[in-house]
């Protein structure tokens, strides 16, 4: 895998996940969306920037609201899906650390997935510089229900193999906010998620997490077999609980 110093290692897992992300991540539930659209005031002639867009799994909810999206991403494989999947949509390689926009260019922000691999505090350095006053930002996270026992089976299989890469789950990344005079203190609404899928589509879900994809071929094929024989039907529902963290520029 090429190597990219403007992000941490283990996202160039993603690199050579694409397929498997495109094909197991589930998108969004339509309250969330609904939600998004109003707090962020998503509609023609606003300027929406997207941090860390991968494939456009949110991109392409949030485009139907007429909003001009800037969708920021900084690997190759992850802009061509994206590219591809939404050809009308501003993609830009950048990270959230160093963005080439101007000072009050955009009116919102939003990073589904995402925040947790930012170094914060840049981040937020960024994001106030290039934002309108009073701008709202909203970070996205897809959580899984591990109330249901075959799911919690899933996290002991992928959770030994996370090392030191950055989770969502830690919160740690509210650090950054708690330190910021540019940004209020995020608040959070979640929206509970059943996504309809299949074991395929699950085995590809867990062989797109990043520091899966960057296992060698043999111990990837462990782990899809474990999931594989953990999913207890070939079409069921996954669930999961859909957390969206609403913060605005001071």
């Amino acid at each position: 895998m090429p190597s990219d110093a403007r992000v941490h290692p283990s996202v160039l897992g993603f690199e050579r996940a694409v397929a498997d992300y495109e094909r197991g991540r589930p998108g969004f539930p339509d309250r969330a969306i609904a939600f998004l659209d109003d707090r962020l005031s998503l509609a023609p002639g606003r300027r929406l920037l997207e941090l860390g867009a991968g494939t456009g799994k949110l991109t392409r909810l949030l485009a139907a609201s007429g909003v001009r999206i800037i969708a920021v991403e900084p690997l190759a494989a992850m802009r061509q899906a994206l590219s591809h999947n939404l050809p009308d949509v501003e993609v830009v390689d950048a990270v959230a650390e160093d963005l080439p926009l101007a000072e009050g260019s955009v009116d919102a922000a939003v990073a589904a997935q995402a925040f947790h691999w930012f170094d914060g505090e840049r981040a937020l350095a960024e994001l106030a510089r290039v934002l309108q006053p009073a701008a709202p930002i909203a970070l996205v996270w897809n959580v899984r229900d591990e109330s249901v026992p075959w799911i919690r089976e899933l996290t002991e299989v992928i959770e030994p193999y996370r090392g030191d890469t950055p989770s969502h789950r830690s919160l740690r990344w509210r650090a950054a906010f708690d330190a910021s005079d540019a940004f209020v203190a995020p608040e959070v609404t979640s929206f509970p998620y059943l996504h309809s899928t299949t074991r395929g589509r699950i085995v590809a879900r867990v062989l797109s997490i990043s520091f899966i994809a960057t296992l060698a071929a043999e111990e990837r094929e462990r782990v899809a077999a474990a999931v594989r024989r953990i999913v207890p039907t070939d079409e069921l529902v996954f669930a999961y609980r859909t957390d969206v963290w609403i913060s605005r520029r001071t």
